[in-house]
């Protein structure tokens, strides 16, 4: 293969190596699911011997978009939002796109427009929506109008699989309170998540489905709103064990809440697990971090956010990556037999 000529190689050194034009070249670098594999093989590998660094604002010129994957959320888990950070840096890693994170008032009137404003002036390359306005259709629509690819995070189905990433937030806690059913509590608590969140309606949901197939009876004197926030869930805690008689067990929709409901319980003399059993929902480093160490839900938060990314870089891998993700119970310290 000969070389090409002295200096910094470009795309045209790169097609005529190749054999190929520039817009194969093109194609081959933007991850284009329009070519065969020898024909991606043979320019990537003069594209390493070259060298080549293809020039990202041109790119991003001739593409009419930056490569920028944006996170649009509106969300008080900040544990939440960090482990989706987390799972979109790792798919993105050693490539050109860059993660920019814009928080929304899911309230203001304002919102849909501001998400205009700040999508045409970014042009992003992709977008990965957090609940819950991710269930908010209006904001996918908007995403259609301006041809910016998304995907949507949530705790059911929301789209179809090229633009969603889902978990099963209600079979995962039905399956954690029929875990505290056969340790042998029967008076079980439930704090649960914010109102307007799909996944705390969902958490709502498994809870119940719980109770009715242990034939438990639903007591509203040990159910208490939180809003996915630590203090919520002292505020929830205070509540459920001021209740008479006290549940001997708690079940809350995040890990916050949970850590919440265990400094209540502290507060007034109880000891957990023996006083008290607690399980929370996401699995954060929260669970594993306070005393005693958390049984939780892990929500693979992580891996769901990094099939999103992909499906939003890679079009030839997105095809390959999962839409739906299951939750586990991460079985710790801090349940007890009844």
């Amino acid at each position: 293969m000969s070389k090409a000529k002295e200096g910094k190689p470009t795309i045209n050194d790169v097609a005529r190596l190749a054999g190929v034009s520039k817009k194969t070249v093109s194609r081959v670098i933007n991850r284009s699911a329009l070519l065969n594999a020898s024909t991606r093989e043979k320019v990537e590998a003069v594209i390493a011997e070259l060298g080549y660094v293809p020039n990202p604002q041109a790119r991003a010129l001739a593409l009419r978009r930056n490569f920028l994957i944006g996170l649009i959320h509106d969300n008080p888990n900040a544990q939440m939002v960090l482990g989706v950070q987390e799972g979109i840096l790792s798919a993105i890693r050693d490539t050109e796109f860059a993660l920019v994170v814009r928080p929304v008032n899911r309230r203001s009137p304002d919102m849909l427009d501001d998400v205009r404003t700040f999508l045409e002036q970014q042009r992003l390359f992709g977008v990965m929506l957090l609940p819950p306005i991710s269930e908010n259709d209006a904001l996918a629509q908007l995403c259609e109008e301006l041809g910016v690819t998304y995907v949507r995070m949530g705790s059911v189905r929301l789209d179809d699989d090229e633009h969603m990433v889902a978990s099963n937030d209600r079979e995962a806690v039905a399956k954690a309170v029929a875990y505290l059913v056969g340790q042998g509590h029967q008076r079980i608590g439930f704090v649960a998540g914010p109102e307007g969140f799909r996944s705390a309606a969902e958490r709502d949901l498994g809870y119940r489905d719980a109770l009715e197939r242990a034939r438990i009876r639903l007591d509203s004197a040990i159910m208490a709103q939180g809003n996915y926030t630590f203090e919520s869930g002292i505020a929830a805690g205070e509540k459920l064990l001021a209740a008479s008689p006290r549940p001997s067990a708690i079940f809350a929709s995040n890990d916050e809440m949970a850590a919440g409901v265990l400094h209540a319980a502290r507060s007034i003399g109880m000891s957990v697990p023996e006083d008290l059993s607690i399980i929370g929902f996401d699995d954060t480093a929260i669970a594993a971090h306070i005393w005693p160490p958390l049984t939780t839900v892990r929500w693979p938060i992580q891996a769901m956010a990094k099939a999103a990314a992909i499906k939003l870089i890679d079009p030839a891998e997105a095809r390959d990556q999962p839409s739906h993700f299951l939750s586990d119970l991460i079985e710790r310290a801090s349940v007890a037999p009844a």
